[in-house]
């Protein structure tokens, strides 16, 4: 969309902007752009590959009944062998005694009967063969839809990234207004004070017209005007001048300005006036509250108007323009100059909560004015020990507090719809031990896509009655526990088979033969949870398990996942619709492993049952019944999107794809 320029019209005004300001605001919608046109052109791809599988899944379809015909003739022919057969011995019996008996019509039918069994054979063969191929060929469209969806979700952060930039510089944008203003001169007001008082009221129209324009002129402008009181749109004057003045003999003071402003903004709100998930905005610290205004006092200083905050933050001017041009003291620079200081706050968490003397703040990263002093600084976050200091400041200062998760125990379900408590857990400590169970309870649930937001193999939402509680392992299966699995048993997965294994590269599945379950192409650790392991091997291990337990392990099949997973809510995460920041591990999710490889099991927050890494990490195996033919995966990974992590998504694969950002868990049956 092409951007109009800024111009203003007050009396004979002017408002340039300057080029390099142009050049990026064009660069910013030609980044937006570009990633649409990106996105446009995968999403034709995503919608031809799905026509493709559906056309592979109709032809497997028909080759399958093909083959069912041909197994039902092959039990037909047989039985017609076997009587032609059957018939011509007659006839050689009677032969004996009968030379002159014909049985050349036995043995042209025995002959008929044994090639037409033999060409069925043969036709059953190659009917198999053409099947296997069509499996090769959907599992390939599948790989390549998968990838596509995945490029797809990471196009959209990109977008929503590239939005809220552009947003932030057209916010940003600098310009000068020329701006006439006449007042009449109060009589009991000196000529000096009705001066300066006409030039503050230009100046504050000059700052009122400059933010309208700016709004008028911002690329997302129908998005934004409705939520324009909650934009924390501010005016910086940068510098301003007196082009000409003058008093009428009606005691009337005219005043032409020539005023520079560059405009700001809240930019921890930006997400919210594009109706966009808050991590992208995260950078920017937490929105303040709705009705936050900023007070602003005019300052006269060498011939020049500025608008400062009380505490040197710019002109609210959202608030400004909804209030009648008001008078304003003016006071000097010297009177509010070296009182207050810039005091920054960071922490290793997201979503904490900043208190100074008691005051809450907001969430890190965020930075404060305050008056130089002492101050009690304290950052909080649920389930960590609590980052307190106290400080003497008087400079600019930065904190960066790193808090520490508490120890702690997961005793009791509480049911999220009726608030009471439901069956007990096990125990599970903050690091818990290999094969540690959570105990899952009876209940119902709706399954699938409740927001709207998911893909079409996510519907349609459908209730699941699960009468009986089940066990379920905490974490994934880890390397550990595999390694003693596999040592016991002298157990080769199909990687391990010079089949190797599957890892992303430029954004799609390559495979890499010398990996496995014990070079995943990352460093890893005993307590990583195993990767490269294909459906037949997270069943051998289970099998294994049941054996070395005495009780009966097996893989959770979709409706138990989900609703394991759920643990109650009906959100697309534990603990809420937008992924957060460092909640969890999947690409671009804010955490130390993201796009890098999988964390350990349980470095981040479990779900009200328990579960931990039921969101990124690795995408989870789950049991497929009879009837299918691929098995789905659940979860999320470390290099997938966000929204591909969510806990009604669904990716089905065939039981041999392996990869590393592909584990398992298990469930213990009662």
């Amino acid at each position: 969309m092409r951007i109009a320029p800024l111009t203003f019209i007050v009396s004979a005004s002017i408002l340039a902007m300057s080029t390099v300001a142009s050049s990026a605001m064009a660069q910013d919608t030609a980044t937006v752009t570009a990633i649409e046109s990106e996105l446009s052109t995968k999403q034709t791809e995503l919608d031809k590959y799905s026509v493709v599988l559906e056309k592979h899944l109709a032809e497997e379809t028909r080759l399958q009944s093909q083959l069912e015909l041909l197994r039902k003739r092959s039990g037909e022919l047989d039985k017609e062998k076997n009587q032609a057969l059957d018939a011509m011995n007659e006839l050689y019996r009677r032969l004996i005694d009968d030379p002159s008996i014909d049985i050349s019509v036995a043995q042209s039918r025995y002959q008929q009967a044994v090639a037409d069994h033999k060409q069925n054979k043969e036709d059953i063969a190659m009917q198999i063969a053409a099947i296997a191929s069509q499996r090769k060929d959907i599992e390939q469209v599948r790989i390549t839809k998968h990838t596509l969806v995945n490029t797809l979700e990471n196009l959209k952060d990109q977008l929503g990234t590239a939005r809220v930039e552009r947003l932030r510089n057209e916010f940003t944008r600098e310009g000068t207004l020329e701006i006439e203003h006449t007042i009449n001169c109060k009589r009991t007001e000196t000529l000096a004070a009705c001066e300066q008082r006409g030039q503050q009221m230009g100046l504050q129209k000059a700052t009122k017209r400059f933010i309208d324009q700016i709004f008028a002129n911002l690329t997302e402008s129908r998005v934004v005007e409705p939520k324009r009181n909650m934009a924390g749109a501010q005016v910086h004057v940068v510098s301003s001048h007196v082009v000409n003045s003058g008093f009428s003999g009606q005691g009337n003071y005219s005043v032409n300005l020539s005023v520079t402003m560059r405009g700001d903004v809240n930019s921890s709100r930006l997400c919210n006036l594009l109706s966009l998930d808050n991590r992208y905005c995260v950078e920017y610290g937490t929105p303040l509250a709705v009705n936050y205004q900023s007070n602003y006092t005019a300052i006269y200083s060498d011939d020049q108007l500025t608008f400062t905050d009380k505490q040197s933050t710019p002109v609210d001017v959202a608030t400004i323009a909804k209030q009648p041009i008001v008078e304003t003291p003016l006071v000097k620079k010297s009177q509010t100059a070296d009182k207050t200081v810039e005091l920054t706050l960071r922490s290793n968490v997201y979503d904490d909560e900043v208190f100074i003397n008691g005051v809450s703040y907001g969430a890190t990263k965020t930075t404060v004015v305050i008056p130089t002093g002492f101050y009690d600084v304290e950052i909080r976050k649920i389930g960590y020990e609590p980052y307190k200091a106290r400080i003497h400041l008087q400079a600019a200062q930065t904190i960066n507090a790193k808090l520490v998760k508490k120890r702690q125990s997961v005793t009791q379900l509480v049911s999220k719809k009726t608030g009471t408590n439901t069956s007990p857990v096990q125990s599970i400590a903050q690091s818990p031990t290999e094969n540690e169970l959570a105990i899952i309870p009876a209940g119902t649930f709706k399954m699938g896509d409740l927001t709207g937001n998911g893909l079409p193999n996510e519907r349609p939402i459908v209730e699941k009655v699960l009468s009986h509680s089940y066990a379920m392992q905490s974490t994934e299966v880890t390397v550990a526990a595999f390694r003693r699995f596999a040592q016991s048993t002298g157990y080769k997965t199909l990687a391990e088979q010079g089949k190797g294994c599957a890892f992303y590269k430029n954004g799609e599945p390559v495979w890499e033969l010398e990996f496995n379950w014990q070079n995943p192409g990352y460093e890893q650790s005993d307590n990583f949870p195993v990767v490269c392991v294909a459906y037949d091997d997270a069943k051998a291990y289970a099998n294994w398990l049941s054996g070395e337990k005495g009780q009966q392990y097996r893989l959770p099949n979709e409706v138990e996942w989900e609703y394991a997973a759920r643990a109650g809510t009906t959100s697309e995460y534990p603990w809420g619709n937008e992924i957060g920041r460092n909640l969890a591990n999947c690409g671009w999710c804010g955490s130390e492993w993201s796009n890098k490889s999988p964390a350990p099991v349980s470095q981040f927050s479990p779900n009200s049952y328990g579960l931990y890494d039921t969101v990124g990490n690795v995408w989870e195996w789950t049991q497929k019944r009879a009837s299918q033919q691929d098995v789905t995966v659940r979860g999320g990974a470390w290099n997938f999107a966000p929204s591909l992590a969510r806990v009604s998504t669904r990716l089905a694969l065939a039981p041999d794809f392996r990869a590393n950002y592909i584990g398992f868990r298990l469930v213990r049956e009662r």
